[in-house]
């Protein structure tokens, strides 16, 4: 099975595409990491990343064994290392094909997509602070496509190689 990851700060459009990706080809499931640690309030440490991580692996696995899936997309912020690396050795041992993207725009792209988005509760000048910050860890990264004056579909189009 192929999975997708697709990662990057809040409000590049991560979840955006990795929504479009499931909507355009049948039988892919689409799982939010955010979803797999999802405590109220929120407690973004060691322990709840790692509970993450083992909720992703474990969903991905279920998903290998359900004929109707043909493949997966896990949109999630990792900006931790480790993290990432448990991810990708995780599904490595689920013997899926591993192809991961990180999505950045620049400050002022960001700036215009998170005060346009009036839907999501993250969307503070709190978190768009952090969001800024993590700019360039993000861009350090291999695999990265510059959403800044793409669309939602073209993104899609380049993760799927088309």
């Amino acid at each position: 099975m192929k999975v997708y990851i697709i990662n990057g700060p809040m409000g590049v459009g991560k979840t955006v595409t990795g929504k479009r990706i499931a909507e355009k080809n049948p039988g892919t499931a689409f799982i939010d990491g955010d979803w797999c640690m999802d405590i109220h309030p929120f407690v973004g440490n060691r322990e709840t990343r790692a509970m993450a991580v083992d909720n992703i692996l474990h969903m991905i696995g279920n998903y290998q064994k359900c004929s109707e899936c043909k493949m997966v997309v896990l949109v999630w912020l990792m900006d931790d290392r480790e993290v990432f690396q448990s991810i990708v050795d995780g599904l490595t041992a689920l013997k899926a094909e591993v192809k991961s993207i990180t999505l950045i725009c620049d400050k002022d792209a960001l700036i215009k997509r998170w005060k346009n988005d009036h839907n999501c509760e993250w969307r503070t000048d709190k978190w768009l602070e952090v969001s800024l910050a993590s700019l360039p860890y993000f861009a350090s990264m291999k695999d990265v496509i510059d959403t800044g004056e793409l669309s939602v579909e073209q993104v899609a189009d380049m993760i799927m190689g088309e």
